[in-house]
């Protein structure tokens, strides 16, 4: 199994997109199902549609680059959560105004931090108030084969928040192939999405920012975000709050080595993506 480092000025090329409503549940603890509810899926379990949180030399907020590795900027920002999920690094074929292909190259953990104040406004302004909005492990894993059948199959996501000494779950931990949608059926959707996605309810038309994808490197896609444990539900972010999430093969590692890794344990977790931030 290839590690890859992550290469924070690399990333400054790569266009940001997250995936709405991939996860069971999570827009209605999000607060966010009432937004929602003027878009209609095909399928009952498909998620919502895709929203920008990072567009390269873009003039809007979301030309701001969000993503750290090691802090999240509180920003005074009352109602603060975590979200947990797996970040896919993406190249692209995009040719005659179409994205025709997308391609999986690693994957990791990522914090698709969001502010949960509900004002109406797209979803997208909840997603990027600038350096520190996002989190990004130092290390992703190489994606053998973005299907059933590849390593990504057996990963969970975990994450936790420690504060005043005691560690908490925040989110549920979560099998990686428990997303609604994944592998080729996720990537066949964000094709036709970015596609064909309009403006509708908090989340905006696609084509349009996208046509100029060729100037850029790749895609970071963050997947969805996992169902909250009952102390992530209920409490938000505060300065020195520290976040851990784990992308984990949980064929290899158990949930203690995970929990072992918190307390400082020498513990190798060789199969494993992990961010660690402070709130600052």
């Amino acid at each position: 199994m290839n590690k890859y480092n992550i290469n924070i000025e690399d990333l400054k090329d790569y266009l940001g997109f997250g995936v709405a409503g991939n996860f069971a549940n999570h827009l209605g603890e999000a607060g966010e199902a009432d937004e929602f509810s003027v878009i209609k899926t095909e399928e009952k379990d498909a998620p919502k549609g895709l929203f920008p949180f990072y567009l390269p030399n873009d003039e809007s907020y979301l030309g701001q680059f969000p993503i750290c590795t090691k802090e999240i900027n509180h920003n005074g920002i009352e109602q603060l959560q975590v979200e947990a999920e797996v970040g896919l690094i993406c190249d692209f074929v995009y040719e005659n105004d179409k994205l025709v292909d997308l391609k999986p190259r690693y994957f990791g953990a990522f914090n698709d931090c969001s502010n949960r104040v509900q004002d109406g406004n797209k979803l997208s302004t909840k997603k990027n108030w600038g350096m520190g909005s996002k989190g990004i492990a130092h290390e992703f894993i190489e994606i053998d084969d973005f299907t059933e059948k590849g390593i990504l199959n057996k990963f969970h996501i975990a994450s936790f928040i420690r504060r005043d000494g005691m560690v908490y779950e925040y989110g549920a931990v979560s099998a990686v192939n428990s997303y609604s949608y994944f592998f080729n059926q996720l990537k066949d959707w964000m094709i036709d999405k970015f596609n064909t996605q309009e403006e509708i309810g908090p989340l905006e038309g696609l084509p349009p920012l996208i046509k100029n994808m060729n100037k850029h490197k790749g895609l970071l896609i963050a997947a969805g975000a996992t169902a909250y444990s009952d102390f992530g539900k209920h409490n938000f972010l505060e300065k020195g709050d520290e976040i851990f999430i784990y992308v984990y093969n949980a064929h290899f590692h158990s949930f203690e080595d995970i929990v072992q890794d918190m307390a400082g344990s020498d513990v190798l977790l060789s199969q494993c993506s992990k961010l660690h931030q402070i709130v600052k």
